[in-house]
């Protein structure tokens, strides 16, 4: 490995504090030296003069369980400064545990692609070390943390039933969870706005998730309601808290968003609750894409739970029968009139037929001749889309942003401008989140100073998972390192062509060997499986 000299450099060390001007040394993957004049011997030399230097981005919040199998090189994230991803997020991990009925969420999610490069054909793992396994043998560009999933739990053990569990099954969801930890899962999440997971008592969710307490291990959660469509936004937050409070872990609220029209304007009243409960003395913080429009599936976006239980085969009855189709577009419409509109909602991803890719709902819906909720049930009956739906209102986008207890997180996985992971018109913020932070909320918007965002992306997400040598610039860290024309970052990934890379980051170090030179990417993929807080 080469010994690397970053001279001349704007060093914000990811903790908040002041930048000053430095080298920086890097040696066996680790950082050896910060200096103001000393010298070492150096390999690779790099002139940083007028650049600013930082710690690798760490990315709490990403789906990349498979994008990352499928292309080990995938860019999207490490060329906007990811050098970690968190997945397994929103209860589903679809790669681990394999049992049951989890297998039919992995095979799910590959249906997205139209050529998944085999991938199928050597998923051979029923357990998480087996997935470790498989994916060290992958390789990344970037580091990788893993966390077990409530959903992919469930669905292993009760399948996409819409019951509590037996003591039993209880007992064995436990299991499995704490098994998972144990082989190198950093934390538990959920995802109660989704079926399986929105079936879940909360006690059920206490239980499995003081396994993660236990361990000194996150509790990541997609909240119940993160709008008006069940029980509402508060009464969801209280939940999160009081599951954090009873399963004495750390809570990571995830994507936080007052989201549908009926909650907008309410961030502060958010921000209030979440500030009173960490001066109570529960460890919890939240994570945010910087954008106001999400993106889900067609189903997790507008099917009223009840018609999602049982799984697609039992979805596809209901709307087989007359009478059950009419109170599914019930249903729909009325969760549309709640928080959706017919124009704001995007199909992104759709195999069946990739011609509705980047249209609306409405216009799908008027070509076909019907109302958008029988659209809606056409382009299910042939398969599942990813849709893009405008869903929040910019100001309180803007004041999560600002808030130093919120972390930024993509909710992306990783892509690529070509190959497998360049179909779809996908969220650009698989591309984008980082940089669209930089661009809009330092430079443009100035809501926080540079310093105090890269905190935000750095030693936050790490210290959320208990990392002890990511996330700063320091002797003895991992030489994960950005080096950045700040005023100049810019995300070029828009919602209407969102397969672009960001500009304006010029190098990306990745364990001390570089990944991104000149905004060129170097072939490397020197990432590792993150298993324990040491790594």
């Amino acid at each position: 490995m080469d010994k690397i000299e970053i001279k001349n450099a704007t060093i914000i060390d990811g903790l908040g504090g002041d930048p000053y001007v430095g080298n920086l040394y890097l040696n066996n993957g680790k950082i050896i030296a910060i200096t103001n004049g000393e010298s070492f011997d150096a390999d690779i030399s790099i002139d940083a003069t007028g650049k600013v230097v930082t710690p690798g981005f760490i990315d709490l919040h990403t789906h990349s369980d498979i994008s990352f199998l499928l292309d080990s090189t995938a860019q999207s994230k490490v060329r906007q400064g990811v050098t970690m991803e968190l997945i397994g997020n929103c209860g589903m991990s679809p790669a681990a545990p394999l049992i049951g009925e989890s297998k039919e969420m992995l095979m799910l999610n590959l249906s997205r692609y139209e050529n998944d490069g085999g991938i199928a054909d050597k998923i051979n793992w029923t357990d998480y070390a087996g997935y470790i396994n498989a994916s060290k043998q992958s390789g990344a560009t970037l580091n990788i943390a893993f966390q077990v999933g409530h959903a992919t739990l469930r669905s292993a053990v009760i399948g996409q039933e819409d019951r509590p569990p037996t003591a039993d099954e209880l007992t064995e969801m436990k299991r499995l969870a704490g098994e998972s930890m144990d082989a190198g899962a950093l934390g538990f999440s959920t995802g109660l706005f989704y079926a399986p997971g929105y079936y879940a008592r909360t006690d059920e969710v206490i239980a499995i998730a003081e396994e993660a307490g236990k361990r000194n291990k996150l509790y990541s959660t997609h909240q119940r309601d993160e709008g008006s469509r069940t029980v509402g936004l508060f009464v969801s937050l209280n939940e999160a808290i009081e599951i954090g409070r009873r399963a004495e872990c750390k809570v990571q609220i995830s994507h936080v968003k007052c989201d549908t029209f009926s909650v907008w304007g309410k961030a502060d009243k958010y921000l209030e609750l979440l500030e009173s409960t960490v001066t109570e003395g529960l460890n919890i913080r939240g994570d945010q894409y910087p954008y106001p429009r999400s993106s889900t599936s067609i189903t997790g976006a507008i099917f009223p739970r009840w018609s999602l239980s049982g799984g697609r085969e039992e979805t596809l009855k209901i709307m087989a029968d007359e009478d059950s189709r009419g109170d599914l577009i019930d249903g729909i419409n009325e969760i549309i009139e709640k928080g959706r509109t017919t124009e704001g909602i995007m199909i992104a991803r759709y195999v069946p037929d990739e011609s509705l890719e980047g249209k609306n709902i409405a216009e799908i819906a008027d070509s076909m001749g019907t109302t958008p909720a029988e659209a809606v049930l056409r382009i299910y009956q042939e398969g599942e889309a990813m849709v893009v739906m405008q869903s929040m209102d910019e100001k309180d986008v803007d004041t999560f942003a600002a808030h130093p207890l919120i972390a930024v997180a993509s909710d992306g996985s990783s892509m690529s401008t070509e190959g497998v992971l360049s179909v779809g018109k996908p969220h650009p913020r698989s591309y984008g989140t980082n940089p669209t932070y930089i661009e809009h909320f330092v430079n443009k918007k100035k809501l926080v100073t540079l310093q105090e965002g890269i905190r935000k992306m750095t030693s936050l997400p790490a210290e959320r998972l208990g990392l002890t040598n990511r996330g700063r610039l320091a002797p003895g860290y991992a030489a994960d390192i950005v080096i950045m024309e700040a005023e100049n970052v810019k995300a070029n990934a828009t919602f209407t062509d969102p397969h672009q890379y960001p500009s304006g980051i010029t190098h990306v170090i990745v364990n001390g060997e570089i990944v991104i030179e000149d905004e060129k990417f170097t072939g490397k993929t020197p990432g590792e499986m993150i298993t324990d807080f040491n790594s």
